[in-house]
């Protein structure tokens, strides 16, 4: 029998990032002390290119799957094992950073993919695969979020280091940044959900996904949202900030003394000052874990005590990058964006079984966040 990892060494067209990925594996999780001190195994990014495919016909993949990136308004069905699955219909979270408009596309979870098959005009596909690419042992990684909160109360927590993210990304061949990092004054803070309709098996194999979907496919140059959290309740480090541990946060404060926050790219023309964070999952039929949202509610009030936001109160927002306006709730979601302004693109996010519980997230995140201090941001940052 010939092993996945046997095939891809013989399979052409792949590319591998580099330098390779560093990530702790989800059996790692366990006892997250331990992967520090020992380090852990972990795999570089591999994808294939398709550009533009034709419509309604079946394609076999030219490495084995764990993710499918389709870019355009499509439909796209899988065959696995079992034959056959479900259509699934773009678009999903679409976002883009300041200054573009949102594209329809989605990333579906394809592992154990053996074909699949599209349906649309101009779309284009980018095949990946976040498991089976060579090997790098990371020494050490941080478990806790930095947020100054009781530990029964903390959740856990990845770095960037300690999911995967191959700092690569964000540059480009001649080592220059593809970002200017920009940092403003938090205005809003977005609820969002990935949008995948199947069961994701590996957490951290997906934020790789989303990241090198993000910041190479779309080409945002850094994974989009600031924050993600799974369905166990692990905070995820997402955009790069810098180099200390905190995340999010710049290395300087604003006028007013408050900490600036990183731009990311999670809502079309509206992304300066407004702080994303993405639930990973589906929320159209079935509201999140109580273990997500439990991370979620504390993580959001200790943004609004950090920033000094009324967590029940409406927000004039102005883009600080373009002047873009938009009045809606200081802890809001992707399709209230929608809503005051079309040009965020057009979305369902975060599901409707999520968004209807947003009233209650408010009212407890405004009861933690009086309770809780603010996060600590090291001095001299």
């Amino acid at each position: 029998m010939i092993s996945r990892r046997s095939l891809l060494r013989a399979t052409t067209g792949i590319a591998a990032a580099a330098p390779l990925s560093l990530a702790v594996p989800s059996a790692a999780l366990a006892d997250p002390a331990a992967a520090g001190a020992s380090g852990a195994s972990v795999p570089a990014t591999l994808s294939a290119t398709r550009g533009a495919v034709p419509t309604g016909v079946a394609i076999a993949p030219k490495l084995p799957l764990t993710h499918l990136s389709v870019n355009g308004t499509a439909s796209v069905r899988l065959r696995t094992e079992s034959g056959w699955q479900p259509w699934r219909t773009t678009p999903g979270c679409s976002a883009a950073p300041d200054g573009r408009a949102a594209q329809p596309g989605m990333l579906i979870p394809a592992e154990g993919a053996l074909d699949y098959e599209v349906r649309g005009e101009g779309v284009s596909v980018v095949e990946i695969n976040t498991v089976d690419g060579p090997q790098r042992t990371v020494a050490a990684v941080q478990t806790r979020l930095p947020m100054n909160v009781p530990r029964q109360m903390c959740p856990q927590y990845l770095s960037r280091a300690a999911w995967g993210a191959d700092e690569s990304y964000r540059f480009n061949p001649d080592g220059t940044p593809k970002l200017d990092l920009k940092y403003f004054k938090v205005q809003t803070l977005t609820v969002h959900h990935s949008g995948e309709d199947v069961p994701v098996a590996d957490p951290i194999a997906h934020i790789r996904g989303i990241y090198y979907n993000q910041a190479i496919t779309q080409d945002f140059g850094d994974i989009g949202y600031q924050l993600l959290i799974d369905a166990d309740g692990r905070v995820y480090e997402g955009a790069y900030s810098d180099p200390d541990a905190v995340p999010v946060f710049g290395p300087t404060p604003g006028p007013d003394g408050l900490p600036l926050a990183v731009n990311g790219a999670h809502v079309g023309g509206f992304n300066g000052g407004n702080v994303g964070i993405c639930l990973l999952g589906n929320y159209m039929q079935a509201p999140p874990s109580a273990a997500a949202l439990r991370s979620l509610k504390v993580v959001l009030a200790r943004f609004a005590a950090t920033a000094k936001l009324d967590p029940l109160a409406t927000t004039e927002y102005v883009n600080p990058i373009s002047g873009k306006k938009a009045t809606l709730n200081t802890i809001t979601t992707h399709q209230d964006w929608n809503r005051a302004n079309p040009d965020a693109g057009a979305t369902l996010c975060p599901g409707d079984k999520l968004y209807e519980l947003l009233p209650g997230i408010r009212q407890d995140v405004a009861a933690l966040a009086k309770k809780l201090p603010p996060i600590t941001v090291p001095a001299g940052k």
